[in-house]
């Protein structure tokens, strides 16, 4: 009799499984879960944003049209205190990106979902588009002056070529920081409720006294699910906030 018994790893929950295999040659247009969950989250929150802005909205809002105001408000409040004036172009930009980030971190929490965020080559790609982006506004709205980014007001002449390479590496490190530390959250987060879940499970499934003390650990595999919805969110802000601050420096230099 076989007493082995299968424990998943806390980490398979991140891998991506193809459902239907599509392929042109050397690119690959398999429909995986990633996918789907990417294709849900982002369709969700249009659906919303159409029930909310149907006909210009109601006069009185619905509850719907309440959240949806709120969002938009406290984003163009974000970058008017961020970037300034200059940074309105922006805002559909940076509304985008935070709503998206929103609900792609919220639609993981579903149960048997995929978190989209939880892969470095998604958060990566967000914060290198965001790079060069930035880099382009910079050049485009002050030239090659852009270059006096490196090299800060006041500095000692003596130090101006450790300083550059020292802003320079700062500067490009943007591009990887900003997906590293979303990426880094949403992985960590997940793995510890999984963690935590199949210890539960576990203990349940013994019986006897470990199946009442299982309680204690699902009571904070609870409470650690509301936290995670809380990160969601927070690490979503996180990186808009970042983007704008980043905006800012591009626009206005130091």
């Amino acid at each position: 009799m076989n007493n082995n018994i299968y424990i998943p790893s806390p980490l398979e929950q991140f891998n991506i499984d193809s459902y239907i295999t599509l392929s042109l040659g050397y690119i690959d247009f398999s429909i995986t879960n990633a996918f789907i969950c990417f294709f849900v989250a982002s369709a969700t929150f249009l659906y919303l944003l159409s029930l909310a802005t149907n006909h210009g909205g109601m006069l009185i809002p619905t509850h719907i049209q309440s959240v949806i105001e709120l969002i938009y408000e406290f984003l163009l409040n974000l970058v008017k205190e961020q970037i300034g004036e200059k940074g309105k172009v922006f805002f559909p930009f940076i509304f985008c990106l935070f709503t998206f980030l929103v609900s792609c971190n919220l639609i993981g929490m579903v149960p048997y979902s995929f978190t989209v965020t939880s892969h470095f080559i998604v958060t990566f790609g967000l914060s290198v588009s965001v790079f060069v982006g930035m880099t382009l506004v910079g050049f485009y709205t002050h030239g090659l002056h852009f270059f006096s980014f490196l090299l800060p007001p006041g500095a000692p002449l003596i130090l101006a070529p450790l300083l550059v390479i020292l802003e320079l590496v700062s500067y490009c490190f943007r591009a990887i920081s900003l997906g590293v530390r979303l990426f880094a959250n949403m992985m960590a987060g997940h793995t510890l409720v999984k963690i935590l879940a199949g210890f539960s499970w576990t203990m349940m499934s013994a019986g006897g006294l470990l199946a009442i003390a299982s309680l204690i650990p699902f009571g904070i595999v609870f409470a650690l699910t509301g936290l995670e919805i809380g990160v969601a969110i927070l690490q979503a802000y996180v990186f808009t906030i970042l983007t704008c601050i980043y905006l800012n420096d591009a626009i206005h230099l130091h």
